[in-house]
């Protein structure tokens, strides 16, 4: 029996008009032709380098953005046919920086009752008493009720902004960096929460961060991408246990290791990260790829099964 997947992107393309010099304008294609799906229960990790596309899917996802091209699907419906309130009631984010995510001069129980309050959720004292149930769920003590966020440990804080994204019972939790603004000390534990609360309340995670260990502990599947297009996706376990394309292995291949001597590694990368508005033919990756041979710069790969994980490359295998 096959699962109807909570949220899935159909051939999604999304293209900026971004300004080049005094009257010129240029076409900016920040997520091009990305098909991924998640199912219930899932963590759905996107991983890839500075300016690759991720916020820009995360913004199709939550509705914030329209795609130019393609469908955005939330529980079977058009992300653009979906009210805000409806939309929200099914998907939030928790942000990178807790901080600046909330508002100093309002208390923290004010701040996670507002939610509550704009969408008409039960009585004030029926408001209330979710907030402490909220309170209890993240593992925030009742008497900071009353405290503002700067009173708050960064740690505390993400635990408000979780709080908040989960007063409306949503099914999907989009997490934007949800720990790097965060001490080491404390990452794992707001991760380890995330997955507690997982289980718990049957959450599915759209889960984006930079931190290639963080995303192989928390995600169930993983999304690559590499200027704008997915290259390679499928099971956590088989993508870091055999990545198929060379910019999968590229990135695992950088992850700095505590071993002594060890160095520097050797990634093998040539050239700087192309201009993301020059065309390029054939595999966007070619100019940079350390395996690439002719047919490369000739022709863009198609998306095909190896082994169970889907990749885009001439030279899967």
């Amino acid at each position: 029996m096959t699962t109807e997947p909570i949220l899935e992107l159909r051939h999604v393309s999304h293209t900026f008009s971004v300004r080049r010099g005094l009257f010129g304008r240029r076409a900016l294609r920040a997520v091009d032709d990305v098909s991924v799906c998640l199912a219930q229960g899932d963590v759905l990790g996107v991983v890839g380098e500075s300016g690759c596309g991720k916020t820009t899917l995360l913004r199709l996802m939550l509705g914030l953005l329209r795609p130019s091209h393609g469908d955005v699907l939330l529980g079977g419906v058009p992300v653009a046919k979906q009210d805000r309130r409806s939309l929200a009631s099914k998907i939030q984010l928790i942000f990178q920086d807790p901080y600046s995510s909330l508002n100093p001069r309002r208390t923290v129980g004010a701040i996670v009752e507002q939610p509550l309050h704009i969408h008409r959720v039960g009585d004030p004292a029926q408001r209330k008493q979710r907030v402490r149930e909220l309170f209890d769920l993240v593992g925030l003590p009742a008497r900071m009720f009353d405290s503002h966020p700067g009173q708050l440990s960064g740690g505390q804080r993400q635990r408000v902004v979780i709080a908040r994204a989960l007063a409306l019972k949503p099914r999907i939790i989009v997490c934007d960096e949800p720990t790097s603004a965060l001490d080491v000390s404390v990452q794992a534990q707001i991760l380890n929460l995330l997955l507690d609360l997982r289980q718990e309340l049957d959450l599915s995670y759209v889960f984006v961060s930079h931190n290639l260990a963080v995303v192989e502990h928390v995600a169930t599947r993983i999304a690559v991408m590499y200027l704008g297009r997915i290259v390679e996706t499928g099971l956590s376990t088989d993508v870091f246990a055999e990545p198929r394309h060379p910019y999968t292995r590229v990135l695992l291949n950088s992850v700095l290791t505590p071993a002594p001597r060890a160095g520097i590694p050797d990634i093998r990368l040539r050239g700087s990260p192309p201009d993301p508005m020059e065309r390029i033919d054939g595999c966007r990756f070619h100019p940079r790829c350390p395996e690439a041979v002719a047919v490369c710069a000739a022709q863009d790969p198609a998306m095909v099964e190896v082994r169970g994980v889907n990749v885009a490359c001439h030279l899967a295998r």
